[in-house]
């Protein structure tokens, strides 16, 4: 059997090779946000609880020109095989996304956990339109969108490129064997899941797991000289000096908040949406930048530069 680390560079290689590409410039704005994990609102939906921070963050940025870039898992479709019930738990952020898509602002990546969005039949019937029940009629979501397993950012002016990917490719439970991991998900930990357990086959609270998906990315950026984005580990990451640029943008459901990546003028950051108190004991959602903002081109490992 093959093993995880030439999987992943096997997979990585062909997610570059087959990725969509988008062309940026030190003009653009992108945020990039992974793992909502969407639900139905039962105790097992674990966006519930940050949907209101997800939402004005998400109007912050769309009322500030950026580009929405979601990285994989932003439906829970392992858990729930049902989209519209997930549509209508969480209505307000479909229409929010339906904004940024209309306006040409929205990229789609599929994970593991929304993996039948590369079946066109799949998105064709449940993401570009739905029927309203009170109306009785028909309306549009999202008709045409064509979500991706990748996409490489190219700037326009230095060639520089990025990998987006979700960050399963090369996690063997949850790429080439998730169909089984889905069954187990769906039909056994979608309801311990909802009590506090884990499943084993995640890597979210797993640091041995963690940190042997960095390894193998790692290797694979500094062989190929590419820096990567990605999700998945539910880890936020952002290089220290002299690391290879590996960025993970965390996931929408920690208690403590949502985090996200932040591409704008030609800089990249950590960020970190919550809700917070002032002095006179008001709740506020804050945006907080955890690490940087460092100029795009500091990761540019082409002509041997460093994270310095």
């Amino acid at each position: 059997m093959i093993s995880e680390k030439k999987l992943a560079e096997k997979r990585l290689t062909e997610a570059y090779n087959n990725a969509k590409i988008e062309y940026f410039d030190n003009n653009s704005k992108y945020i990039f946000f992974s793992d909502c994990h969407r639900g139905d609102c039962t105790p097992s939906d674990e966006f519930a609880k940050n949907q209101n921070v997800f939402l004005f963050a998400l109007e912050f940025y769309f009322n500030n020109g950026y580009t929405y870039v979601e990285v994989g898992d932003g439906d829970e479709l392992w858990e729930s095989s049902n989209f519209k019930a997930i549509r209508l738990a969480h209505d307000e952020v479909y229409s929010l996304l339906k904004k940024f898509f209309d306006s040409k602002r929205l990229i789609m990546l599929y994970g593991n956990h929304n993996i039948y969005l590369k079946y066109s039949d799949f998105v064709k019937k449940n993401y570009y339109k739905f029927y309203d029940d009170y109306n009785q009629e028909y309306v549009e979501l999202f008709p045409g969108i064509i979500p991706c397993e990748s996409v490489l950012f190219k700037h326009k002016n230095t060639g520089q490129e990025i990998l987006i990917v979700h960050g399963h490719q090369g996690d063997r439970m949850n790429d080439r064997l998730w169909h089984f991991t889905k069954l187990t998900v769906r039909y056994f930990w979608r309801y311990l899941h909802s009590i506090g357990f884990i499943n084993p086959a995640s890597p979210v609270r797993n640091a041995e797991k963690i940190h042997k998906i960095e390894r193998i990315y790692s290797n694979w950026i500094e062989k190929n000289k590419i820096m990567v984005i990605c999700g998945h580990t539910h880890r936020p990451h952002f290089p220290k000096v002299n690391e290879l640029p590996y960025f993970n943008d965390g996931s929408c459901v920690r208690e403590s908040g949502i985090q996200g990546i932040e591409i704008v003028n030609g800089k990249i950051m950590l960020i970190e949406w919550s809700i917070r108190y002032d002095s006179s004991g008001d709740l506020h959602i804050k945006r907080k930048i955890l690490r940087g903002p460092k100029p795009i081109e500091t990761f540019d490992l082409r002509n041997n530069k460093t994270n310095l």
